[in-house]
């Protein structure tokens, strides 16, 4: 097996944890208590300091900077955490945030994810698998991406927002409140557009599916119903698709929150700044 290869121009702490055939590139400068994972290769003038786990296989381009304090107000120096999965892509400039006391400490970002250039992902956000963040687009603290979602350029969102499985977030989009999984959400504040059905059909989706997720659509937007009516109709239909279920399940958890964001029932007493 390969040993870490390190520029002799950066400055890695004798502390820090570099797994096998690591590539560590100019003047990158790695903090004592960061972990890096096996052929991770980071390319030039990268900053990982804090608390960082970086999993195996990343490839970090020149000027990103991981695991920072959180951009909190409250944040008292205490050990907060990011830690990042494999296989991920981050392009020049992104920033990501270590957690915050009030959140569950830790920023997550999960595996084979595309972050593009000068993206920001704040403290105690959790971004999933399979993510694709376009130029410039800013996550607020406590935001959750699941998985396969898609955002475009310098879209931005609300701290404690959702971002919905598979769904789609147009660029310069504002988004303030939960954007719905397999959705397309556009505007200055973010309306569900449609079904993301480009999207769904890359991703392998049945055309059934996609047909059941367009009628729940038509059902849940433009039918006069209310939501919670258009959701009770859906129920009783057969047969009930899992991914229809998922939005149902999705929706109702928006309604247990406030200001249409279901995460913002996690939110403790202090005021968070994102």
């Amino acid at each position: 097996m390969a040993s870490p290869r390190v520029h002799p121009t950066a400055q890695v702490h004798p502390e820090a944890k570099l797994g096998e055939d690591v590539d560590i590139g100019p003047y990158c400068i790695i903090g004592p208590k960061v972990k890096i994972g096996r052929a991770t290769r980071l390319h030039n003038n990268v900053v990982i300091t804090g608390t960082a786990d970086i999993g195996e296989m990343n490839q970090i381009y020149p000027f990103c900077v991981f695991g920072t304090a959180p951009q909190d107000l409250g944040y008292r120096d205490e050990e907060v955490f990011v830690r990042i999965g494999n296989k991920n892509l981050f392009r020049e400039y992104v920033t990501i945030n270590c957690g915050t006391m009030k959140g569950d400490r830790t920023t997550l970002v999960g595996s084979n994810n595309m972050i593009m250039a000068y993206c920001h992902i704040a403290h105690d956000c959790v971004v999933e698998d399979g993510v694709i963040m376009a130029n410039g687009v800013q996550l607020g603290g406590h935001t959750k991406v699941e998985r396969e979602a898609n955002f475009g350029g310098l879209a931005a969102v609300h701290h404690f927002s959702t971002i919905g499985e598979r769904s789609f977030v147009g660029g310069l989009t504002r988004v303030v409140h939960d954007v719905p999984p397999y959705m397309t959400v556009e505007g200055h504040p973010s309306r569900v557009k449609c079904v993301n059905t480009v999207g769904l059909k890359r991703k392998g989706l049945t055309k059934e599916t996609i047909e059941a997720l367009k009628e729940a659509y038509k059902l849940i937007y433009r039918s006069g119903f209310t939501k919670a009516q258009a959701m009770d109709i859906l129920e009783k239909r057969r047969p009930l698709f899992p991914e229809v279920q998922n939005l149902i399940r999705f929706l109702r958890n928006v309604e247990k929150g406030r200001q249409g964001r279901a995460r913002e029932a996690l939110r403790k007493t202090a005021i968070v700044q994102s």
